[in-house]
């Protein structure tokens, strides 16, 4: 009966049995592409290598923004020691001035308009200096004096690779503060605020992208203080020129 092909009982038999062969040989062989866990682990790489490359981006980005903030610096602060030199002046009714040198601090903040240019605002500040009147050859008065300043600027620089010389200048207030002690010997003394003139010249050398150390001859160019006496025993209605050497660090940021 097996091969008669007439449509017997094992005809039909082995009919089936090849339809059931096929049918699991598609169900087995089943395309890798359609495979869930074969897709799962495509998903998976595909995560990966996008979370990859936005890792890099990140990363180029905040080198990029690092290079390029340490390039762009446009602004600085810095802290110096100051001398306060004020020179001898004699006037017309017989008030002759003096004083001894005062030391101070100095702080500066600078914003660059471009890569030579900057605008800079300095506030500064002496211990104490004796300022020393003599009246007439006969009649002495001191006073002790704490000194501020209190200016604005613009500043020129020019770069020669790590030297960087500048000039600068613009008004300032110069703030005369008499200091109530056995050193000052008239009770006439009052605190005096003079306008005038702040300039001056230096060169920073870079120490590095953020620091540089600066040295500057400066000026003030002020009205020689009367202390606002009431009896205008101290007035000399002159001008004078203060000498303020300088020295400090700044930081760039």
């Amino acid at each position: 009966m097996v091969g008669r092909g007439d449509g017997s009982k094992c005809d039909l038999a082995r009919f089936g049995h090849l339809q059931f062969l096929k049918r699991r040989t598609e169900e087995i062989c089943v395309p890798e592409s359609n495979s869930p866990m074969r897709a799962e682990g495509l998903r998976s790489g595909e995560v990966q290598d996008r979370m990859k490359k936005i890792v890099v981006f990140f990363f180029l980005l905040a080198m990029g923004a690092v290079a390029g903030h340490a390039q762009e610096s446009r602004q600085d602060f810095s802290i110096s020691g100051i001398g306060l030199i004020e020179p001898f002046i004699a006037s017309s009714n017989d008030v002759q001035v003096s004083a001894n040198r005062a030391f101070g601090a100095l702080a500066s903040y600078r914003f660059m308009l471009t890569p030579t240019a900057a605008v800079e605002a300095n506030y500064g500040i002496t211990y104490a200096n004796k300022i020393h009147y003599l009246i007439g050859n006969t009649n002495h008065y001191n006073v002790n004096t704490r000194t501020q300043e209190i200016s604005g600027a613009f500043v020129k620089s020019f770069n020669f690779k790590k030297f960087n010389p500048f000039v600068e200048g613009g008004p300032g207030a110069f703030i005369f503060l008499p200091i109530r002690n056995t050193g000052t010997t008239t009770l006439y003394a009052k605190q005096q605020t003079e306008v005038g003139v702040m300039y001056g010249a230096g060169i920073a050398y870079e120490l590095s992208p953020s620091f540089d150390i600066r040295a500057e001859y400066r000026g003030y160019i002020a009205k020689v203080p009367s202390f606002n006496d009431t009896t205008d025993a101290l007035a000399t209605n002159k001008w004078y020129n203060i000498y303020v050497p300088t020295i400090g660090v700044a930081y760039h940021f």
